[in-house]
């Protein structure tokens, strides 16, 4: 099985999502960065299929396309990246790191804090795959970080780079809605 490039997409949001909430942050309006490399070139080959889609498409469709993507919070950048904006309330900032990532059924096995920086390791079922990364905290209101990710399935081994940044824009969410709760 090859893990497909709209699974190590998934999986980006989902360790956003871990690693915005490990420090104490600021409430509000976030906007987090995702560039993505792929050892093979699958992601790159990917997101350079979506531009060119997204650019032959009329200028009708794409801002239909472009205006659902914006409805989930999601932008899609030239170069290989891709931003999400995302609501974060008052209790979501309160809160402890959690993994978010029901995408790949995928969990947390080692998480270090030293200073402002944390160091994590997770493991996915679906597909196989596993990682780890680093996210330092600048502020309340603004990380970067880098995580490395591995398929485990022997047939066609992959690795792929994900360059994160996030940054707060204000503490009204505006039209961006909460995420819901994950089911524990």
């Amino acid at each position: 099985m090859q893990v497909k490039p709209a699974f190590f997409f998934a999986a980006a949001i989902a360790f956003i999502s871990l690693g915005a909430p490990a420090q104490t942050r600021a409430p509000g309006l976030w906007e987090h960065s995702v560039t993505m490399k792929s050892d093979d070139g699958a992601i790159d080959g990917a997101m350079a299929e979506m531009q060119k889609q997204m650019a032959a498409m009329t200028p009708e469709q794409r801002k239909q396309m472009e205006a659902a993507m914006a409805g989930r919070g999601i932008k899609m950048g030239a170069t290989g990246g891709s931003s999400i904006k995302v609501c974060v309330t008052p209790e979501e900032a309160a809160k402890p790191p959690e993994m978010r990532a029901s995408a790949g059924q995928c969990t947390q096995k080692n998480m270090q804090r030293s200073g402002n920086t944390i160091k994590f390791k997770y493991e996915c079922t679906q597909p196989p795959s596993a990682g780890e990364g680093e996210m330092t905290f600048v502020s309340d209101k603004a990380y970067s970080g880098k995580t490395v990710m591995s398929s485990l399935d022997a047939s066609k081994p992959q690795q792929m780079t994900m360059e994160m940044q996030g940054k707060w824009l204000s503490a009204d969410c505006g039209d961006v809605k909460p995420r819901p709760t994950p089911a524990k």
